[in-house]
């Protein structure tokens, strides 16, 4: 009876854990059914994060500076031009002399042909061109490449050399364009954006090299170069280089606050990170001019002869530094002599220009124009003080 009994109880406890491993397997198996209903399995996942990734990364990569460099580039143009130059015969001094031009003829001088380029910006739909005066100011044949790689002539409407800003026009209608900025409203420290055709590059594949850097410095005021005053430029670390002149300096909200136009190089070929800019507010006022009269007019009376400040004379004049001119001679009569300056009268300052030396006064003076009342800081006896004068017309 008990042999039965236990054997009856094996039974029902193998019955039991039969059931109690089909119930396990069953709910596992019903688990895995459902979870794989709502997850999708591991490569599904795997790749799913990879495509985010990417679309993360390449999102990015996107930023105010590429998106900037996309929209300005249509706009930027690459110059090329022949400009007829006259060569002085070394030995042409010989050939003044009528008895010997009777055999030889006139060889003073010859002419050739020499082949420049640079860059530009178109500024308006109907195919108004900005860039330099030393592009594009004597040039007897321009061309102009856009970024779709159509080439037109081009009509110089107006150069004006002082300030070495050329406006340009090409034929058509609808072009792209870029924006003026307010160049006064420049942040030291700024990302800008410098675009043009350095080494003309821009006719390898019709589209404008771009170098990043950061605003370095403003109200800089160069020495002149070939009669060009370049007063109040805009310092830039991104690289300009030649051919780059006359290209776009842009901001990263895609607005021109300057046109590149001179590197300093400390004789090596290329950019050290000194590139300087015509502030884009100087630019239009320029641009506007030539478009309604063809050039400036500067032609108006001072009065005054000066002289930069030497060593000596900052001694006499017990002078901590030696900046500024000395007036050595006034006009009777002349815009000088009615603002009431004086012989010894020392300039400092004409409006916002600071006075170094003779060349930039000559370059302040340039900045103006007939019929505008200029305000002068001078000291005379110690004391500085202010005095108003009137540019008049010739």
């Amino acid at each position: 009876m008990n042999k039965s009994k236990n054997i009856f109880i094996v039974i029902l406890s193998l019955a039991l854990l039969v059931s109690i491993i089909y119930i396990f397997t069953q709910t596992k198996e019903d688990a895995g059914t459902t979870q794989n209903k709502s997850d999708p399995d591991f490569r599904t996942v795997f790749y799913q994060d990879l495509d985010k990734a990417n679309d993360d990364i390449s999102h990015s990569r996107r930023n105010i500076i590429t998106e900037t460099v996309r929209k300005v580039s249509p706009a930027v143009v690459g110059i090329n031009i022949i400009e007829i130059q006259e060569i002085r015969n070394p030995f042409g001094s010989f050939f003044d002399d009528p008895f010997f031009r009777q055999f030889f003829g006139d060889r003073r001088s010859r002419t050739r042909e020499v082949k420049e380029l640079g860059s530009g910006y178109i500024i308006s739909p109907e195919g108004y061109i900005i860039t330099n005066d030393h592009v594009a100011g004597n040039a007897s044949q321009i061309t102009v490449t856009l970024t779709d790689g159509k080439s037109y002539d081009a009509e110089l409407i107006g150069s004006d050399p002082v300030s070495d800003i050329a406006l340009l026009k090409i034929d058509g209608e609808k072009f792209p364009y870029i924006e003026p900025g307010n160049s006064d409203e420049i942040i030291i420290g700024e990302w800008v954006i410098a675009l043009g055709n350095p080494f003309g590059l821009f006719e390898v594949n019709d589209k404008p090299t771009v170098t990043v850097g950061v605003i370095s410095a403003t109200g800089m005021n160069l020495e002149p170069i070939n009669d060009r005053y370049y007063l109040n430029m805009i310092q830039t670390d991104a690289a300009i280089n030649g051919g780059n002149s006359g290209g776009p300096l842009v901001n990263s909200l895609g607005e021109v606050i300057g046109m590149n136009t001179l590197i300093f190089t400390a004789g090596s070929q290329g950019s050290i990170g000194l590139g300087f800019a015509i502030p884009i507010n100087k630019v239009k006022t320029i641009i506007e001019e030539l478009k309604e009269k063809g050039k400036i007019n500067r032609d108006f009376e001072i009065g005054m002869r000066i002289q930069s400040i030497d060593e000596s004379i900052a001694k006499y004049y017990n002078l901590e530094r030696t900046k500024g001119v000395i007036i050595t001679k006034i006009f009777s009569g002349a815009p000088a002599d009615k603002a009431g300056l004086q012989v010894g009268d020392i300039i400092f300052k004409i409006n916002e220009f600071q006075i170094n030396n003779d060349n930039t006064i000559f370059g302040v003076f340039y900045e103006f124009r007939s019929g505008q009342v200029i305000d002068i800081l001078i000291v005379r006896d110690n004391k500085e003080m202010h005095k108003k004068m009137t540019l008049e017309p010739r």
